[in-house]
Parts: structure tokens; sequence; C-alpha cells
């Protein structure tokens, strides 16, 4: 078996001490490569730092919109110095979060606009986080241009009709372990409905441990395999047949070694 963790967080405090442990522990559960994910300058210099550490670990930079409020110009200048290091694989995660407002919409659509600019400029996939802004957020994308193939809404909370409109652009859906709680029909009915060539999976890890495992406070990789199980058997498929489709899906996505 072979699986790749989409989106973790292994520069995380909760995780950051014992990397080598929940490593361990993550090739022993089968999920044998991560990509874990930069959401501001300091953690975009510790996932590539981390990344070279492990063969089958990737890093992603940039700036989440939480912290959009105190990006400067020279800020998206060092981004696309270090994005271009062999170990990144994506832009972001970037997006909008009208949720918790962390930062002005403004300040934090104009932050996105330029990461999807270094995308386009790179040729690198980009990681959307995307909360409570799903139109803004898809008009953004589409003002873009076509340039950018490679977008994955990551750890998808939307309905399956929004589902349909990120498919139709011809981007990517990822699941999270939300995806086996029990109040989460919506993203289930969505789930069904994406296909195996545009589905990956995430832990998101450390947050968000996956049913039957939520009492687990700090999520990690290795739990990925409850959500892979779930979504597998919600498709009517089995376990090794399903893996095999996400995992291709994850390779084609991010540009990594077959």
């Amino acid at each position: 078996m072979e699986l790749i963790d989409t989106h973790c967080h292994l520069t995380f405090k909760q995780l950051a001490d014992d990397v080598d442990q929940v490593i361990a522990r993550s090739i022993a559960a089968g999920v044998t490569s991560w990509i874990t994910v930069g959401t501001d300058p300091g953690h975009n210099q510790k996932a590539i730092e981390l990344a070279r550490k492990y063969d089958n670990m990737y890093a992603t930079v940039g700036i989440h919109p939480h912290d959009a409020k105190d990006v400067t110009g020279q800020a998206i200048r060092q981004l696309h110095a270090i994005a271009q290091n062999k170990k990144v694989v994506a832009i972001g995660e970037t997006g909008l979060d009208f949720h918790y407002d962390h930062s002005p919409r403004d300040k934090q659509a104009e932050v996105f606009k330029s990461h999807l600019q270094l995308a386009s400029e790179l040729a690198l996939p980009v990681i959307i986080h995307s909360r409570e802004s799903f139109d803004e957020t898809m008009k953004i994308l589409q003002q873009s241009g076509p340039d950018l193939k490679k977008v994955v809404f990551h750890c998808f909370s939307g309905s399956p009709e929004q589902a349909r409109v990120v498919l139709d652009r011809g981007f990517y859906i990822s699941f999270t372990g939300v995806v086996t709680f029990k109040n989460a029909d919506s993203i289930r009915r969505a789930a069904e409905i994406v296909p195996l060539d545009r589905l990956m999976l995430e832990t998101d890890c450390p947050y968000m441990s996956p049913e039957p495992m939520r009492k687990q406070r700090i999520n990690e990789p290795a739990l990925m395999v409850h959500t892979t199980k779930f979504l597998a058997d919600l498709k009517g498929m089995e376990f090794d047949d399903f893996t095999a489709a996400v995992t291709a899906t994850s390779k084609n996505f991010f540009n990594l070694p077959v």
C-alpha cells in the first residue's frame, strides 16, 4: 500500500518536536509520502528544511489568508525565490477565509491574487483555502485566466453543488477526516460525485482527527488510513483499488516521481 498525505503541517508545534516518530508511525500505517504545507515565511522555510530530511517528503510555500494583513511586496518576492527550491511542489495554502476575518477581505484577495500569479509564472499547482468564501474564491480563480491548470480545494467542506462547480472548472478536491464526521452528510454527498482522477486525501494535521479517532486530539498522517477506508467504502470500492487510484491522482497533481 502506498498513500500520500497531500496536506499536513508537520512544522506546527503539536508535531514538530516528534517528527521522526510521527513519520515512523505513518510509514507503519501505509502512509509513505507527505506534503508539508507552508503558511507563513517562518513555516515555509521550516517546511523546506524538513522536506530535505526525508526522501518522500515535499513542501509547499504560501501565506495563509489569516496572515494576509502582514504581507508586503518584499514578502511576495521572497516567496518567489524560495518557491524555486527543488523540494517545493506547490504554492499555498492561499485563498480566502471569511469565517474568522483575521485579515481584511480586500487584503486577503490581493494576496491571493499574487499567489495565483506566482503559481502561473512558476508553473506550479495551487492549494486553495476557502472558508465561507466560495463564490468570491471562484470569482478570483475565474479572473486568473487559463494558465492555472492544477488547483485543489483542500479540506473541502462544501456542498455537492459547489463540488460540481469546482470540477466543471477542471480543478481538484481534497478531503480530510471531516468527511467521516456524523454531521458531514453534505460533504459525503460531494465526495460521491468527485471522480477518482480529481480526488485526493489529506489530514490537515494536527487538526481534525477522523472517526473513529476523533478523541485523539492531535491528528497525524498515520490516521489518514481511516479516512481512506471510509471513502473507499463510500465509493463501493476495494481498499487497495481506491488507494492506488487516489495515489496516482496525487502524484500527477504534484508532479511527484511515479
